[in-house]
């Protein structure tokens, strides 16, 4: 397969175009459209739909309205691919950048300030956007600085966020004109039409109560668009305006935008995130070639000229079948729901992502979609716990464990049981980026009283692990997934699960680490071979208990010899220092050393994340083969 990008001379061309700037911003949208294509087809991975709709808005920002002391950011941080090749068509980041999304040292996920010019605010925890404008008209104001116009994009799913309404009174009670919002109306959120999870209702008039001036227009005819921007911007007075831009998600691509989507709760649009396949690029490059040159030749300009690449090499194929958390967790929760009717599931509009889509096809009355709203969700599951049923809550890890904890921990004190089921952990995927990716997810939920958390390493392990959270525990339970694909090193665990316990893969007479986790597990007993080859032998306890573990066991199959702990997640507040706590009271505790990240996540690709962050095999093994306090003085590797 062939990729083909608009080159930054063609971009340049034009933007050149005189005396018809909606014509022109139109033509470049397109052109970016093609680019955005082509950076989520090189990266396999991005938000090609709400890019789409959004990009038009953008290009008219950037190349018609936006002067120096302006800021835009979008607050819901999606849409990254089509800022950044808006950014990289304006010449103001360095267009070699294309070819590097979602890669290291590239164009992260998404936005990020301390590695990509331009970008003024990081974003992809969403609802935070009006609150961030805010901030900056205030600290213009307080530092005495005439500052400049501050340009929000939301998107419309976001409007469930509450943060999104408690912003907007006090931006109006200060009257911070300065601050325009415009909404990405597209109609759809990541699983399903916004309308059929929580209707957003007479937007224009809720907000107008609030005391914005408020305008609505198509937002992908630009000719509408920066029409209804300018009337806005005329009657608004010393009010903060928002514009309704009613957009059409995948807008641009025929088979992108959801038109044959029934509007239903139950409907799934593919194009949310992902990277469409080869011949969906080859259809949609062709539909965006085509308009893109009719454009220009109603412009009186020559056709586009484009850069063909090959997309990125693929990836080696697997020895063995790759252990698939995701899909095992649905299937077991389907399993425990046809014992069990007091069970029933929330979701944070993530079914597809979180493995629910069984679930609901099998249990429909049983499931209840929330949308992007985890603090709502979670106490819904706090009172449905108290009238009896069993709830069992999912989201993002990096969303779950934090947005809500204050409603996680209401519920903890009511002595009921909620189990809460949180995806995408860990360092991979890498290529969203830190607002993704969940380091920190044991530490922010590992002080709820009476809450067990389980990392199932294993497909075999997720069915042992919701069976055992379902029928045995006696309080909450807090199961963390990794969300992608990962091949096993070793045999998966066959042995039943006991609290506290785990189970030793590998003995070794030098060392033991302990991991929990497919990605740490594959990476630990790698490097064990890797040591080995230099004469250290280290044992590997697979241990999916991230608190409450059994000190003596652990310090039995040890057996005396120095322990390190490798955390997919933060050093702080990890598993290690649960090792630590389980290790400190028995007579002769075990050398404890924490392996883990250290530093906010980079973006990339998984291996190179992993690397970047230390802990893939090879990086782990020469950490452990450096340190020098494993042995006493006087004793050689492999004896004890």
């Amino acid at each position: 397969m062939t990729l083909r990008y608009v080159g930054a001379a063609e971009l340049a061309r034009i933007r050149a175009i005189e005396g018809q700037p909606v014509g022109r911003a139109a033509a470049f949208a397109d052109a970016c459209r093609i680019n955005t294509l082509y950076m989520i087809m090189r990266a396999g991975s991005g938000h090609v739909g709400t890019s789409f709709s959004s990009i038009d808005i953008l290009s008219w920002l950037h190349l018609e309205l936006l002067g120096p002391e302006d800021r835009y950011f979008s607050s819901k941080g999606h849409d990254a691919p089509a800022l950044y090749s808006v950014l990289l068509g304006t010449g103001v980041l360095d267009f070699e950048l294309i070819h590097g999304l979602r890669r290291l040292d590239g164009l992260p996920g998404h936005p990020d300030v301390l590695t990509t010019p331009a970008v003024q605010t990081n974003t992809g925890s969403l609802g935070m956007g009006i609150s961030k404008a805010r901030g900056f008209v205030l600290a213009d104001r307080a530092l005495g600085r005439p500052g400049g116009s501050v340009y929000v994009l939301t998107g419309d799913g976001e409007l469930q966020e509450g943060q999104f309404w408690e912003s907007l009174q006090p931006t109006a009670n200060r009257g911070l004109h300065q601050i325009t919002v415009i909404v990405d109306h597209n109609k759809l959120q990541s699983d399903t039409w916004v309308s059929q999870v929580s209707d957003l209702g007479d937007l224009e008039a809720r907000v107008a109560s609030c005391g914005w001036a408020v305008g609505r227009c198509d937002g992908n005819d630009l000719e509408a668009f920066s029409g209804a921007l300018r009337e806005l911007g005329e009657r608004a007075g010393e009010r903060p305006r928002m514009l309704i831009a009613d957009t059409i998600k995948g807008a641009g691509v025929s088979f992108m935008e959801p038109y044959e989507l029934p509007l239903a709760g139950d409907s799934l649009y593919d194009f949310h995130s992902g990277a469409p396949s080869a011949d969906q690029y080859e259809r949609g490059f062709a539909e965006l070639r085509e308009r893109l040159d009719r454009r220009l030749d109603a412009l009186e300009v020559d056709p586009i000229e484009l850069v063909e690449a090959a997309p990125n090499a693929a990836p080696t194929a697997s020895v063995h079948e790759p252990q698939r958390l995701i899909g095992a967790y649905g299937t077991a929760l389907v399993e425990q729901a046809r014992n069990d009717t007091r069970l029933v599931v929330l979701d944070a509009d993530l079914s597809l992502d979180c493995g629910l889509m069984p679930f609901r096809a099998e249990f429909p009355d049983r499931f209840f979609e929330c949308g992007i709203a985890e603090q709502d969700m979670v106490s819904q599951a706090g009172a449905m716990a108290l009238a009896g049923l069993l709830p069992v809550v999912h989201s993002f890890a990096c969303f779950l464990s934090t947005r809500p904890n204050e409603q996680i921990y209401n519920n903890a004190t009511e002595g009921t049981k909620v189990i809460y089921v949180g995806s995408l952990v860990g360092l991979v995927p890498g290529g969203p980026g830190h607002s993704h990716q969940s380091v920190r997810d044991i530490s922010a939920l590992g002080a709820m009283p009476g809450m067990a958390m389980i990392e199932p390493g294993s497909e075999q392990e997720v069915a042992q692990a919701v069976e055992w959270a379902v029928r045995e525990a006696p309080g909450s339970v807090y199961i963390r997934l990794v969300s992608v694909p990962w091949e096993l090193s070793f045999e998966p665990a066959g042995e039943q699960l006991v609290a506290g316990r785990g189970r030793v893969v590998r003995e070794g007479t030098d060392a033991t680490m302990v991991a929990s986790g497919p990605v740490m597990l594959t990476e630990a007993f790698a490097a064990c071979e890797l040591l080995a080859a230099e004469g250290l032998s280290c044992g590997l306890v697979a241990l999916p208990w991230l608190r409450d573990i059994d000190g003596e066991w652990l310090a039995e199959v040890c057996g005396g010899v120095p322990i390190l702990c490798l955390d997919n997640h933060y050093v702080s507040g990890g598993q290690g220092d649960a090792v630590l706590s389980a290790l400190a009271p028995l007579d002769r505790p075990s050398r404890v050393t924490k392996l883990g990240v250290e530093s906010v996540p980079v973006c990339g690709a998984n291996a190179e994340v992993l690397r970047a962050h230390r802990l893939d095999a090879p990086s782990i093994a020469e950490r452990i083969s450096s340190f020098t306090s494993f042995l006493p003085p006087g004793q050689k590797r492999g004896e004890r």
